[in-house]
């Protein structure tokens, strides 16, 4: 499991972004919201990116997908199946580690 903080956004400077090491150029979803706005004509990629925004504003992954999809047209194989699978994962609902005491003695 990758730690996370958070960091400030590096185009507006005023919003956290929640990162990891790996992440160079963190945005936060106000200032990649205009980005993700455009016409998709193909059938599969609209149901592929019909999932709800709030995944949109947890996930800077689900949003360089998109964003490159309506930059370049298309998207590999790879990158289709990662989104859905980030998509799929991010939508279940989060696990809590359930801790239990005892009242024994050992």
């Amino acid at each position: 499991m990758a730690v996370r903080y958070k960091q400030k956004c590096v185009r507006c400077k005023k919003n956290y972004v929640s990162v990891t090491w790996k992440t160079r150029f963190p945005l936060c979803y106000d200032c990649e919201k205009n980005d993700l706005i455009g016409e998709i004509k193909d059938p599969e990629m609209k149901k592929l990116f019909d999932i709800p925004a709030t995944l949109y504003q947890e996930s800077m992954f689900l949003r360089d997908i998109k964003i490159n999809y309506l930059r370049y047209g298309k998207l590999s194989d790879k990158q289709i199946e990662a989104f859905k699978k980030v998509a799929d994962k991010m939508k279940e609902p989060k696990k809590k580690k359930d801790i239990v005491i005892t009242d024994k003695v050992y």
